[in-house]
């Protein structure tokens, strides 16, 4: 038996499994939130609860018992207190949380009166914004006042094209305490995205910036702000912030910081709601169709991103928590929630590699950051670009860093603990604006394996169902959810008899979630996501997830991104693989045996593509996840509607008339 730790392997008999690449000793572990609430369920209940896995089947074997207890421990604040922890907990659709408790979102996240700070705001230009709790208490009761003054109230919508800059949590908060519902997207959406979403939901008010800054470049978006006043009816107001520092606002609009100046800072009187009131309206990401309008209640959203920070995050007041986000994305959302625990939320706006591919990092540094999150496609850039973190700085407060969006490769793991900290816990984290959420996330309690999430979430009974819809550890399957949980959706917009809630989530397995993903579970709660399970690929029956060939090639030297789709024909279906090359390198048949000789002995000869095509670049949406499913369509014939939820949307055209796949 030989033991490498740092991504290496070892070796016990014929077995294979990788070396743990982080854990916390025994003591720290004992000071962890999540050891504390195990202690507290014991001593409640009587019962010797020893690892996670007994924590975890307890929370899904006693969802009444476990949501209510974590209500408490968690501190939330409420008007009125629930009769019912879950009414109705054998049906997923029907299941009401919390019955009879009344709050308010934006009064739980305002209740640190003091002058800590709550958030601090960096942009690519340089620009730094340090904010109070109480500070921020006073702008969101100016904005409130503004808001009611121009009629805005319980249940109307107020939609916002905002940056992540502090005045969009600000409005937000204003927005949430009246009892209104917030939808917002990043000013880098092009029209049609923004008019397919908004368009839905009929807004009363819009807010918004004259423009914003990217990679040094200044973007105007007032002219795209007109043509939705005038295509949207139902806007009857619009605030705008000089984030470009211009001096003048339209007219046409109000001057946020009028608002500010005008609004004395007052008591704010926080609506009292339903624990199911709407909160958020967010959308789906889809390149078919119209976006979902998928409606989230202020109740189910709080405590479960609460949970998620404070047991899965170990997240405590005095830490400064990140993530490289925009406002069209649920991470952000997610991020906001932390204001709960008198944390200090930081906010960076523009690109995260400019004016140099390290800035990001060297902010991150320089600033004691505590938890630093990102994206899978952020980190395997630093490791393409050979960035080193190490040589940057110690990153000595840093504890925790946070991945999602995509499977984060087994490379990636190997790099953030050989060039970026050692003692350092790599969660990488999966959910998704369905659930404004996770269903499997980081574990203080657990060790850090490669090209592992941790652990699955307390309370989210989540199973891996085979061809024959049967749980199985350690097998590839679909990811359910067959228990409710309290940040399900609550319906989707204008969707009558929740038709197409049902259709989303419920069209395959009768009372059981279908997220779309391909994973295994081991009997840890370990999870390994594959990609989207619609985006599978089945040559000779065989399932395969995408990431499996991503992870054969991410470290090949000549490749700078890649997508795997499969193509039917007769009946059967072939990998196809989209290679994007680096400077300089031609796709021939050498790099091609290359490219397959390194699949076939990372994975098996059943991965090796029976195409491998150059491409200029690979499509992605706008929240940096790879769009196999577009590039799948457009091979076989059909065209992506949704273009808008893209990046960069002529990237499609790559995959168009490929002669050798038209002609097979």
């Amino acid at each position: 038996m030989r033991s490498i730790r740092h991504g290496k392997l070892f070796y016990l008999g014929k077995k294979v499994m990788d070396s743990i690449l982080w854990e916390l000793s025994e003591k720290d572990k004992l000071n962890t939130h999540m050891s504390h609430l195990k202690n507290r369920i014991n001593k409640k209940y009587n019962i010797q609860l020893k690892t996670y896995q007994d924590i975890h089947e307890w929370s899904i074997n006693n969802i009444s018992l476990f949501w209510g207890l974590v209500s408490n421990e968690l501190g939330i604040i409420y008007s009125s207190k629930y009769n019912t922890v879950i009414d109705n907990e054998k049906s997923m659709l029907d299941s009401k949380w919390f019955k009879g408790s009344n709050l308010n979102f934006a009064e739980n996240l305002l209740k640190n009166k003091t002058n800590n700070i709550a958030i601090e705001f960096y942009d690519e230009s340089g620009t730094i914004k340090k904010t109070s709790y109480n500070e921020l208490y006073d702008l969101v009761s100016s904005t409130a006042q503004y808001l009611k003054k121009i009629g805005i109230k319980k249940n109307d919508r107020v939609a916002a094209v905002m940056p992540n800059i502090p005045e969009t949590i600000i409005c937000m908060l204003a927005s949430a305490s009246i009892g209104a519902i917030w939808s917002s997207c990043s000013p880098d959406f092009g029209y049609k995205g923004i008019i397919s979403r908004f368009n839905q939901i009929n807004p009363k008010v819009l807010i918004t910036v004259n423009g914003y800054f990217f990679k040094g470049r200044k973007y105007s978006i007032k002219s795209k702000i007109d043509r939705l006043a005038n295509e949207i009816n139902s806007i009857n107001s619009i605030i705008m912030t000089d984030y470009l520092k211009e001096g003048f606002i339209s007219d046409d609009y109000m001057d946020w910081n009028d608002i500010i100046c005008l609004n004395k800072n007052k008591k704010i009187y926080f609506e009292q709601l339903p624990f199911d009131h709407p909160l958020y309206i967010m959308y789906s990401s889809g390149t078919t169709g119209l976006p979902k309008s998928i409606v989230h209640s202020a109740g189910g959203t709080l405590i479960q991103h609460l949970k998620e920070l404070k047991y899965h995050v170990n997240l405590y007041d005095n830490d400064k928590i990140f993530y490289y986000t925009t406002c069209g994305w649920m991470m952000w959302n997610w991020l906001v929630s932390s204001l709960f625990f008198g944390s200090t939320i930081v906010l960076y706006e523009g690109s995260p590699f400019y004016p140099k591919v390290d800035s990001l990092l060297k902010l991150a540094n320089k600033i004691d950051l505590n938890v630093f999150g990102t994206s899978a496609k952020y980190i395997s850039h630093l490791e393409a670009n050979n960035v080193k973190p190490k040589k940057i700085g110690s990153f000595s407060k840093l504890k925790t860093i946070l991945s999602t969006g995509s499977p984060l490769s087994r490379e990636s793991f190997d790099y953030v603990y050989d060039s970026w900290k050692k003692n350092i816990q790599l969660s990488s984290i999966s959910g998704g604006t369905d659930i404004i959420s996770c269903f499997a996330l980081g574990n203080p309690l657990l060790p850090v394996y490669r090209g592992k999430l941790q652990s699955l979430g307390l309370g989210m009974s989540v199973k891996s169902f085979n061809k024959q819809n049967t749980h199985e550890f350690n097998n590839k399957g679909e990811l359910v959810c067959d228990k409710p949980f309290p940040s399900m959706p609550i319906y989707f917009w204008n969707d009558k008899q929740n038709c197409n809630y049902k259709k989303a989530y419920f069209d395959d397995f009768d009372n059981i979630w279908k997220h779309g993903d391909f994973i295994s579970i081991d009997n840890t709660t370990g999870i390994e996501i594959f990609g989207r399970s619609d985006a599978t690929l089945n040559p000779g029956g065989v399932r395969i997830g995408t990431s499996e060939i991503y992870d054969a090639i991410n470290n090949i030297d000549f490749i700078e991104d890649c997508v795997a789709v499969g193509h039917k024909k007769n009946n059967d279906e072939r990998i196809v693989l989209f290679v994007k090359l680096k400077r300089n390198f031609i796709l021939d048949d050498k790099l091609k045996e290359n490219i397959s000789n390194k699949i076939k002995k990372s994975c098996s000869s059943k991965h090796i593509p029976s195409f491998i095509f150059s491409v200029n670049d690979i499509p992605y949406t706008l929240n940096g996840k790879k769009v196999e499913i577009a590039v799948k369509n457009i091979i076989h014939g059909i065209n992506p509607e949704n273009k808008a939820s893209l990046s960069n949307p002529e990237s499609l055209k790559c995959f168009e008339n490929i002669k050798e796949l038209i002609r097979e």
